[in-house]
């Protein structure tokens, strides 16, 4: 490994314990990778919060660091993240001021908010969003980051031309401590050229439309590929484009998507493939389209009584647009109404009387964390659902035996104010 005198310094001890472990892990990720040097990260979001899966290890909060972020048998303290690193929280097993109606017992709350201010203690900023980007986290052109949200990785590579792999949990933890990650995959040019184009012939002018979109290509994209997406499709703004990357997400393992014509490296679809030959074209016809919407949305009408929109977190115009179509309008009792969004954008809708609009229909606004992340007692008992982010409905069928129903907000409305989706 080609190091710096200050990596040299962090990884012999001299930065302290924390982060000599953070760069032993990341020496030995970047051996397993092949990367011969590293590269400073310079912008993070990282899974806090008392998580489910972290409940494996019945200990203190320094333990479970230890074990499950820092992969260490050693007792390791999170005292600070990098000084150069602009970390923030991504979501929480809980939202971060109710917990009742989301059936999660007050231990869980109290356990969630201490793992929150031990990581604010150490300088990583609370936000608890999915989508960064929507209040101010935004990696520039050539700059570097991890994320552990995975549209995330396709939005700032696509999107802003930033630089990011898909690293997993750890990963990202190891390289907000130490501010460096392998310079590797997409954190070099020649290997961010498209290599499988897709033509769009079907329906995409509506943010489902796109989410649609995302999934098909997720689902037909080949191993370790990066789509090109082409074609007469009707140009997204940043809602539909968090709909298609979130989605894509879902059904592949892509970090980077190009858009001719929308995305910085596309300008043309022979700048996207480097001026080399597709190594396939793919067609996304309606029929393909049809074909995901009926993978995503059980057929047939039913009761519901769980109702969630935000996946991903709602933008403010997003909870603009269901005020006004719910004003006046009362949910059904016995329907849980949720709209998932962040704190930043939570008191936006609080400021413009939109939360208020929401909660005389009988719904509230809830931040930080989503169904599919909070886990199967959230909707325990449920027979029937509505989720209208194709992400969400695609996980959620694992844990649930109730009906998944899927849409837009609109259709959503109409199932929590009729208790019923009709197919």
């Amino acid at each position: 490994m080609k190091l710096t005198e200050y990596e040299k310094s962090m990884l012999d001890g001299k930065e302290g314990k924390l982060k000599q472990v953070a760069m032993e892990k990341i020496v030995q990720y970047a051996e397993a990778l092949g990367a011969e040097e590293l590269c400073e990260v310079t912008k993070a979001t990282i899974f806090c919060g008392a998580h489910n899966y972290l409940e494996v290890i019945d200990s203190d909060f320094d333990d479970v660091f230890s074990e499950m972020y820092m992969s260490t048998d050693e007792k390791v303290k999170l005292d600070k993240v990098a000084d150069t690193c602009f970390c923030q929280t991504c979501v929480a097993p809980c939202d971060q001021y109710k917990w009742e109606p989301l059936n999660v017992s007050k231990e869980k709350f109290d356990k969630n908010t201490e793992y929150l201010k031990r990581a604010h203690d150490a300088g990583i900023n609370i936000t608890g969003s999915c989508t960064p980007y929507l209040i101010g986290w935004i990696p520039l052109r050539g700059e570097h980051f991890v994320t552990t949200e995975s549209h995330v990785v396709l939005m700032c590579n696509s999107i802003w031309s930033a630089c990011g792999n898909s690293d997993g949990l750890e990963a990202a933890f190891w390289s907000a401590i130490c501010g460096r990650t392998p310079l590797w995959g997409n954190h070099i040019l020649e290997n961010r050229k498209g290599t499988h184009v897709f033509n769009i012939e079907c329906e995409s002018s509506t943010a489902i439309d796109w989410d649609i979109i995302g999934y098909t290509v997720g689902r037909k994209l080949p191993a370790h590929a990066v789509p090109v997406i082409s074609g007469n499709f009707k140009r997204p703004n940043i809602i539909k484009l968090k709909q298609c990357y979130a989605s894509m997400a879902t059904t592949s393992g892509a970090e980077m998507c190009h858009i001719v014509g929308i995305t910085p490296e596309a300008p043309t679809l022979e700048e996207a493939l480097g001026g080399k030959e597709p190594q396939g074209v793919i067609t996304i016809t309606q029929e393909d389209y049809n074909e995901s919407l009926r993978m995503l949305c059980d057929e047939g009408s039913d009761d519901v009584q769980f109702v969630s929109l935000g996946c991903p977190h709602y933008t403010l115009e997003e909870i603009a647009d269901v005020a006004k179509y719910i004003k006046g309008k009362k949910v059904k009792d016995g329907v849980l109404f949720m709209v998932w969004t962040d704190y930043a954008i939570k008191k936006m809708a609080d400021e413009n009387g939109y939360t208020k609009i929401i909660q005389d229909a009988g719904g509230d606004i809830y931040t930080s964390t989503c169904p599919l992340v909070i886990g199967p007692k959230c909707h325990e008992g449920v027979t029937g659902m509505v989720m209208d982010g194709a992400k969400q409905a695609h996980y959620v069928r694992s844990e649930t035996k109730a009906k998944v129903f899927y849409g837009d907000m609109y259709k959503g409305i109409d199932a929590a104010v009729l208790g019923k989706w009709e197919g």
